[in-house]
């Protein structure tokens, strides 16, 4: 299945893509996609529900705003330089282990919502990324058992104020979680959808113009690893995300000289089998 969740910001509503590309209004199924969901049999009870009532379900019209395709979850988990050539163009070692950082909740919008460029901020990058999602909880799992605990997958544009992350102390957290830094989606397509997350072409343009290019093949660890790593230092809670780092070409990488974002730019980007997203680049205007 394709889980999508539509409607006005902090008022979405659960909803499914279709096969045939129909969208449709599952809120007679009776939840959101949130931590109770997903560790419980939600999945299960959805597909069947979709089964019985898809031909008389609403059709949510393709105007309809998706917001994020999963409701608000524990965590955002990231794994930082996971493609070799992201770490060369950093300008940082390849790692032994994975690099964890956390990325604020509060930073999760829907995939074709404006990207908020911060107040004060210079140096505003992108960032595609391969999400997974935690369908059942996982507390010291092993790589072997990994994959029993993940959902499915979506498409993630891990944002990042590079001045914020790098040059101004502490953790990576403070480039990374702005509002508007953590655009999820189109959809959450679950596991059986993805049967080899490690061999997704994955691509992202500025104005037009490609600057990510690679596959998930290239990713220094994947998503067993993860998983299992993850859940030797944390629970990992259903409807929680880990963001598997991103390929070369982010504009702190750029040569002769790095490019950010600024007002008006339009940011594309997609995974295969887990559709595209849309962000333009818009100034702050103050707090609502």
């Amino acid at each position: 299945m394709k889980l999508i969740r539509f409607g006005s910001p902090d008022h979405e509503k659960p909803g499914v893509l279709l096969d045939d590309g129909r969208r449709i209004n599952v809120s007679g199924f009776g939840s959101d996609y949130d931590e109770e969901f997903f560790g419980g049999d939600g999945l299960e009870r959805l597909a069947a529900w979709v089964k019985a009532n898809a031909a008389m379900a609403p059709t949510v019209d393709a105007s309809v705003r998706l917001g994020p395709c999963i409701a608000r979850p524990s965590k955002i988990v990231c794994v930082g330089l996971n493609y070799t050539d992201h770490a060369k163009e950093s300008g940082m070692p390849i790692p032994a282990e994975p690099i964890l950082f956390f990325k604020s909740t509060s930073s999760i919008v829907g995939p074709n919502d404006d990207v908020v460029i911060p107040k004060g901020s210079h140096k505003t990058d992108w960032e595609v990324e391969l999400a997974i999602i935690i369908g059942k909880k996982a507390q010291y799992v092993s790589e072997a058992d990994a994959m029993q605990h993940v959902a499915g997958y979506a498409l993630h544009n891990d944002y990042s104020e590079r001045e914020w992350q790098l040059e101004r102390g502490g953790q990576w957290v403070k480039g990374k979680s702005c509002d508007t830094f953590a655009p999820l989606g189109p959809f959450l397509a679950t596991a059986d959808e993805i049967p080899d997350p490690h061999s997704l072409p994955l691509w992202l343009k500025v104005n037009g113009v490609t600057r990510q290019n690679s596959n998930t093949a290239q990713m220094i660890f994947g998503v067993p690893k993860l998983v299992s790593y993850i859940s030797q230092f944390m629970t990992l809670l259903p409807g929680d995300v880990i963001s598997t780092g991103t390929p070369p070409g982010v504009g702190l990488g750029l040569k002769p000289e790095p490019v950010f974002l600024k007002p008006g730019d339009v940011v594309e980007l997609g995974i295969a089998g887990l559709g595209e997203s849309r962000q333009v680049a818009r100034a702050f205007a103050g707090v609502a």
